[in-house]
């Protein structure tokens, strides 16, 4: 109920700010207060623009009427008038054209958002899948640093070896934990 009250303020604000854009803000600003509301029967047979002066009521092109809207439901039912000749906030848009171009726009913004969180979830897996030249660049040397100290370390347990050995500090390998004698 509360969503069917909202839509309705909304498609009346809508329709009122679609009919005062031609009018231009000079006259938005000269606007006598409003009068005394009216019943919406009594502007049948007149002109749309007369009834629709009142946003509570719906132009019927058919028979020529004014109704109130039934604000009950978000569209008028076929039994009052059918949706393309009911007007309502202006006399140049029907309820037809008026559902068409708000479910075209609310496509569009959708269709847009798919496909930009299609764009981004495959950029994003595409950078993931295959690091820059940069980043391998990095790993290569990263890799050539480890393969040098790698080697380092090795010449230096060479030579600390021989100096052990030049000196009779190697222990033998097959027992390493003899005993040190002084002499």
């Amino acid at each position: 109920m509360e969503a069917q009250r909202l839509w309705l303020l909304w498609l009346q604000a809508l329709a009122l700010l679609w009919g005062r854009a031609g009018m231009g803000l000079a006259h938005l600003t000269a606007t006598a207060p409003p009068a005394p509301a009216q019943a919406c029967s009594e502007f049948s047979h007149t002109s749309c623009e007369e009834c629709l002066k009142n946003v509570s009521c719906l132009w019927c092109y058919t028979n020529k009427t004014c109704i109130d809207y039934p604000v009950r439901s978000i569209l008028p039912p076929s039994s009052l008038c059918s949706l393309s000749n009911a007007r309502w906030g202006v006399c140049w848009i029907n309820f037809e054209a008026l559902i068409i171009a708000i479910a075209v726009v609310a496509g569009l913004i959708l269709v847009s958002i798919a496909v930009c969180c299609c764009y981004c979830c495959y950029c994003r897996r595409r950078s993931r899948s295959r690091p820059d030249e940069e980043e391998e660049r990095l790993a290569r040397k990263r890799e050539e640093r480890r393969l040098q100290s790698l080697q380092r370390k090795h010449e230096r347990k060479l030579k600390h070896d021989e100096i052990r050995k030049k000196y009779g500090l190697l222990q033998d390998s097959d027992n390493p934990y003899s005993r040190f004698e002084n002499e």
